[in-house]
């Protein structure tokens, strides 16, 4: 086994803020690249002067410290110089799925309460079709051109050339650097508010993890507006490495994509990896120079299959939005069908309905405890129920139900949450369920996940129609669409007489999950049926 020297010099705590991260690394690696995307690049020193400069930008707009800036933006270099800028004076920035639509658009913007929205352009008519002027927006920044015309509601500009470079803010660790929604299982989603040492120490935990090294190119096509790609920056930043960024996600180009960036570790969600492997084998399969991936949740049978064909190592892990990279194994203590170990500064526990401790090979709930401050999420914005409710006895509560083997790894077995994962995407089965109740012949239904070809969640209804009324799976479907991300759009729908539920009227929906689809079930891939909201590639 070979010790790689760990990269990462400490930071005081003082110091685990965006603003000094970027000094202290720009007066450290100067014009080595850091941030890639597109034609965009940017070295060390280019990173701190945008976060100025667009700081800058945003107080020339009238943002202040604590203020939410709401970003609707893919991959792209406006996204990060706006987030830069947020975290350098202060502001909250708030990524937003760019697939949102309907109302669980709607809640974020309102729940956030952000004045300013950067938004694409072709992302224009979603915000339109929310009646802007229902909206606490004040104000659209518009990324690139494009056809669509803004909301007449909403004073808007196009994205601004970087303002005047001005001092960080004296941020402390404990503030909010990020508000990410993650998607409720019982409600509306929730905005994760993530504090600048949070991200610090995702940066710290998953460079360990990952042994990387300085130098090291990290590529990856996960987007911005979810943690992961996110904490990809920061472990550059904290590494002396640097991040590559696409557009998308191609399974025809991965490979190909990697060799010409030069990459060394790449980033994979579960379902990524079989579609990887059931493309025809190819010239780019082994000409790259990546040794490892970060591949949480890939089914165990693909680890060996997936190195031997593409010569790079899969690293299992457990993290969510609310904790941290909170356990996993190192490359050579990779165990196939487990998440690893619980890392050094964290705590976990396997507990009961009353928090009570359970004995090794028990299952029960996963709750994770920090020891370092600010190094898990301080709680959901505007929610203070639902953060005492997940942060009950000082633990944070999971919804995830695992084993401890003796050993000291563990082992997922399933949600407790009444939550979908499709493609790394939280699906609320509450939010895509209001959606269907909206249509006027449906009486009610419940929306739960069945398992896809890919081994990961595709999106199941079942739905009982008012008496007299009529309706086909696709027309339930293209009344979906306009109002849901096109990811939480139903692949299998079915019309049943009634659904499962307890004396007391709760559906009981363990019982559809058991009992899955059905010859009776319609399947939109099946039949053809494509999704219009659906992004090509």
């Amino acid at each position: 086994m070979t010790i790689v020297p760990d990269p990462i010099a400490p930071f005081a705590p003082r110091e685990r803020t965006l603003p000094a991260m970027l000094e202290r690394q720009a007066a450290r690696f100067g014009t080595r690249t850091l941030f890639v995307v597109g034609e965009a690049r940017w070295c060390y020193d280019d990173a701190r002067e945008h976060a100025a400069r667009f700081g800058g930008a945003l107080r020339a707009a009238g943002v202040c410290e604590g203020d939410r800036v709401a970003l609707m933006c893919a991959n792209r270099v406006e996204f990060m110089q706006v987030f830069l800028g947020c975290g350098w004076i202060g502001a909250i920035a708030v990524p937003i799925n760019i697939a949102s639509r309907g109302e669980s658009l709607r809640h974020v913007l309102v729940n956030c309460g952000a004045r300013l929205l950067v938004v694409e352009s072709a992302l224009l008519g979603a915000i339109t079709d929310l009646g802007a002027g229902t909206l606490p927006l004040e104000r659209l920044w518009i990324v690139g051109a494009g056809a669509q015309p803004a909301p007449p509601a909403l004073a808007h500009e196009p994205f601004p050339e970087a303002g005047d470079a001005v001092d960080p803010a004296p941020v402390h660790p404990g503030q909010t650097a990020a508000i990410l929604y993650t998607s409720g299982t019982t409600g509306p989603s929730k905005g994760v508010c993530c504090p600048h040492a949070q991200f610090y120490w995702w940066g710290v935990h998953t460079g360990r993890m990952l042994g990387l090294r300085d130098g090291d190119v990290l590529h990856t096509t996960l987007p911005l507006f979810h943690t992961n790609a996110l904490n990809t920056f920061y472990q550059a930043l904290l590494t002396g490495s640097s991040q590559v960024l696409e557009r998308r996600f191609s399974a025809s180009a991965f490979w190909e994509s990697l060799a010409a960036r030069d990459a060394t570790v790449t980033y994979l969600l579960g379902a990524m990896v079989p579609i990887l492997l059931s493309k025809d084998p190819g010239e780019h399969d082994r000409g790259h120079r990546v040794r490892i991936a970060l591949g949480p949740g890939v089914p165990p049978q693909f680890h060996a299959r997936f190195r031997e064909r593409f010569g790079v190592q899969l690293v299992e892990g457990y993290g969510s939005t609310e904790t941290n990279f909170v356990i996993g194994a190192e490359a050579h203590e990779q165990r196939p069908g487990t998440m690893g170990r619980v890392r050094a500064g964290f705590e976990a526990r396997v507990v009961d309905d009353e928090d009570n401790p359970l004995a090794d090979g028990e299952a029960g709930e996963l709750v994770l405890h920090a020891s370092e401050p600010y190094a898990f999420a301080t709680g959901y914005f505007a929610m203070a129920d639902k953060t005492v409710e997940a942060w009950r006895n000082l633990w944070f509560h999971t919804g995830d139900r695992v084993v401890r083997d003796p050993d000291g790894f563990f082992r997922f077995v399933d949600r407790l949450k009444d939550a979908i994962r499709r493609r790394g995407e939280n699906i609320s089965s509450f939010e895509v369920e209001r959606v269907i109740l909206g249509h006027p012949a449906v009486e009610t239904a419940a929306v739960f996940p069945v398992k896809s070809e890919l081994a990961e969640d595709e999106v199941m209804a079942a739905v009982v129609l008012r008496a007299g009324a009529t309706l086909s799976a696709s027309e339930l479907v293209a009344h979906c669409e306009p109002s849901l991300p096109y990811f939480a759009v139903p692949r299998f729908v079915e019309f049943v007489a009634s659904l499962p539920a307890t004396e007391n009227g709760k559906i009981e929906k363990f019982r559809l999950r058991e009992r899955g689809v059905t010859g009776q079930t319609w399947d939109r891939e099946a039949a053809g049926y494509r999704l219009a909201s659906r992004p090509p590639g």
